[in-house]
């Protein structure tokens, strides 16, 4: 057979085509592999992946606590070292926000280290430089162990210092709690869902009011006014919530 007839045929022969019920039936875990040096997240992805398991990454330990609170990962995979926040600060944030299991992967081999992990209900630690059969095994063991993650109900930015609890409406700045009302707990938390991106005026109203009207905008701008006040005396940035021109506006929070 020619080049041509085969090309012809190929041509010709529809691709088989794939059984999206089957792929629905196969949920897969969701690790977040949470390190700086990125040899090595390229490489815990590549493990992870060729094991069956959907990755995603963060470099620091504010970029993980976003990454948690927007994908809800199943397995966090934790180094110690790393700039800014290290691993044992990364993890007490997450675990005001999260049951997630996590595991230590560090070069970090001192065994009053990893007792002292454990001790803080660390879920497994895995030193440095680590064998990919050890890393899918232990990742296996833990999630055999681990319940399954709930929505999250709490929300931490750690610049500025903010904690909101969806549950209980509470809101903490700077280790102060701040009384809201009602509607203006439902605003800063459709700000802090989306944060740090913009949130319009026209989500802001259907999702607090139900409806977007000029009165309802007005309601809006009155009501950010408000929470920019009580923000501001705890915190001392006046800036915290930023009005976006003729868009709406953001939570300003970040590393």
């Amino acid at each position: 057979m020619t080049v041509q007839e085969t090309s012809y045929l190929s041509m010709q022969t529809p691709q088989v085509g794939i059984d999206l019920d089957e792929i629905q039936k196969m949920p897969r875990h969701a690790v977040l592999v949470v390190e700086d040096e990125l040899d090595t997240v390229f490489l815990l992805k590549q493990i992870l992946r060729l094991a069956g398991y959907n990755v995603l990454s963060a470099t620091n330990g504010f970029e993980a606590i976003q990454k948690c609170q927007e994908i809800k990962p199943d397995l966090i995979l934790l180094d110690l070292m790393m700039p800014q926040m290290d691993g044992w600060e990364t993890y007490e944030h997450l675990r005001e926000i999260t049951d997630t299991p996590v595991i230590i992967i560090s070069a970090i081999h001192n065994k009053d280290e990893v007792v002292r992990a454990l001790r803080m209900g660390m879920d497994d630690y895995i030193t440095k430089p680590f064998v990919n059969a050890e890393v899918i095994a232990r990742v296996q063991a833990v999630l055999r162990r681990a319940k399954p993650v709930k929505d999250l109900d709490r929300m931490i930015f750690p610049n500025p210092g903010l904690i909101i609890d969806f549950s209980t409406q509470e809101v903490i700045l700077n280790g102060k709690h701040i009384q809201l009302t009602g509607k203006e707990f439902a605003i800063l938390a459709s700000l802090a869902r989306k944060a740090p991106d913009v949130v319009h005026y026209q989500t802001i109203a259907e999702a607090v009011w139900g409806k977007d009207t000029p009165q309802v905008r007005n309601r809006i701008k009155y009501l950010i006014y408000l929470l920019r006040q009580k923000l501001e005396q705890a915190s001392g940035d006046p800036d915290l919530i930023q009005n976006i021109d003729r868009l709406g506006y953001k939570l300003q929070v970040g590393a």
